[in-house]
């Protein structure tokens, strides 16, 4: 039984219960990962961002009309007006599966083009998430209250702030364009959708809408890390593809935990080979993710190509050395770059940013079957919806909606429908970032644009530019910026224009 994970930049999700070939377990590292990385921040201080804080009043329930829906809970959200005079855009973060805070500080994109724009920046925090909580410390203690958070509600909540900001800042006639990376991403996608009357636009970087159904197939994501691998080191992917099963012949030993224990430095002896299997995954996965052209400290502090010199430190291993000892070593340079860690802790790391919020909407609305293909570095792997859908009823006692999303907002047959229903969408994606598969890869009319880099990684767009950028970044971000002030333009355009007519 895979555990539940989130799709963060989350920053997206490795969703579903797997039927491994040959009984092997297979484990999705969503949960871990963050586990691990949060449990780091809250060593450190919170993140500096360039933001004034601010609490929205927002309804608990935007769909029904029962006493209870207009209970008021306060949303958080983070306003940059340093650039900004009435009337000029308003460039909105729609907040992903976290700490709005966190997103705000690895999006510098946004601060980098306010002054061009002269741009009022907000990034909305989503309900259940960070310090936006309908029910306080109680919001996640039962079905009763986890059953308002999903992304109708979330939607809802933007466009209620918005027009609301709007109004309060006496600037109604200022064009709204929403940003997002990975499931912010698809909320910037189907807000523009939903909302068109709120939202002249929307920059959806990395944003897997179409990973849903059978749209895209499901070993995709798996079969897209595995070739970032293969691509730096033929024989780095096979030493990984081949890591698996030494694990399993190990821990099957007597000794075989407390041995793995020692090797992979764990601060406590560890009680079953899951922890160590999420562990290598997670660090594999979120290295292809982050395999950015610059050092970064997005995930965790990586150097540049993390891919390239993981593989390096596998390949730099003499000939007989074992296979568990090269991904060890390879999985440190992740969570170990900086050299700060004695030991390792792969078990019972707490949720310190209360990121779990995602294996609700996992369960209900967000699922995305995803397997492993005998292609993949990791051990093959089906998907049975019915497995999965009674851990969810057994963990939440709900039962989840496979087709509710493609319901919702769409995707089959996504070119024809939104080149007749669309428009002003920007899809951004890295062909080196996994979830790249799930997303629109190709334009579907003149202005529903995808622009796709070779290298590229998770949302690699949204980062600070810096003046290591390599000249492909560089144009991709100076394109998202042309695009979207011809939208500005043309709404100023026909704002005028109804103006003189007026």
């Amino acid at each position: 039984m895979a555990p539940f994970t989130s799709l963060l930049l989350l920053l997206f999700a490795f969703l579903g219960t797997v039927t491994p070939a040959k009984s092997m377990p297979a484990f999705f590292p969503r949960a871990s990962y963050y586990q691990s990385l949060t449990a780091k921040q809250s060593k450190a201080t919170k993140p500096k961002v360039a933001y004034k804080t601010h609490y929205f009043p927002q309804i608990l329930d935007h769909f029904t009309f029962q006493p209870k829906s207009s209970k008021i809970f306060y949303q958080k959200y983070l306003i940059n007006s340093q650039y900004w005079h009435r009337g000029a855009p308003i460039f909105v973060y729609t907040g992903n599966e976290g700490d709005i805070d966190w997103f705000a500080a690895n999006t510098g994109f946004l601060l980098d083009i306010a002054p061009k724009f002269r741009a009022l920046l907000v990034f909305i925090e989503h309900r259940f998430y960070g310090e936006s909580m309908p029910f306080g410390k109680d919001s996640y203690n039962s079905v009763e209250t986890l059953g308002y958070l999903n992304s109708q509600q979330a939607l809802a909540d933007f466009a209620v702030l918005l027009r609301s900001l709007k109004h309060n800042l006496s600037s109604e006639a200022s064009p709204v364009v929403v940003f997002g990376g990975s499931y912010g991403g698809m909320l910037a996608a189907w807000f523009r959708l939903k909302y068109p009357h709120i939202a002249i636009g929307a920059l959806a970087s990395s944003a897997p809408i179409l990973q849903f159904d059978d749209i895209t197939p499901w070993s995709s994501f798996y079969d897209a890390v595995s070739q970032d691998y293969k691509d730096a080191s033929l024989n780095c992917y096979e030493v990984i593809k081949g890591s698996w099963a030494e694990l399993e012949a190990l821990s099957a030993q007597k000794e075989g935990l407390v041995e793995l224990s020692r090797t992979f430095r764990t601060c406590k002896n560890l009680h079953s080979l899951d922890s160590v299997w999420d562990w290598l995954w997670s660090a594999f996965v979120y290295t292809a993710m982050v395999n950015y052209p610059t050092e970064a400290n997005f995930m965790m502090p990586l150097p540049a190509y993390p891919v390239k010199e993981m593989c390096k430190i596998i390949d730099g291993f003499p000939p007989r050395a074992s296979k568990i000892s090269r991904v060890f070593a390879a999985a440190s340079l992740y969570y170990n770059y900086s050299r700060g860690e004695k030991c390792f802790q792969l078990e019972n790391e707490p949720d310190s940013h209360g990121l779990h919020g995602w294996n609700w909407q996992a369960c209900t609305e967000m699922v995305m079957p995803m397997t492993c293909s005998i292609e993949s570095m990791f051990p093959p792997s089906g998907y049975d919806y019915k497995e999965f859908a009674e851990g969810c009823k057994k963990k939440y006692g709900v039962t989840p909606r496979p087709h509710w999303i493609t319901t919702e907002f769409g995707g089959k047959r996504i070119d024809q429908v939104l080149k007749r229903s669309g428009g002003n969408i920007i899809f951004s994606n890295g062909m080196q970032d996994p979830w790249s598969r799930g997303s629109v890869l190709k334009n579907i009319s003149s202005s529903i644009i995808a622009l796709v880099t070779k290298k590229g990684a998770h949302h690699v767009d949204f980062r600070s530019a810096t003046k290591d950028d390599p000249d492909w970044l560089k144009e991709l971000r100076r394109q998202e910026a042309e695009i979207i002030g011809r939208w500005i333009d043309e709404y100023y355009a026909d704002l005028k224009q109804g103006i003189d007519n007026a």
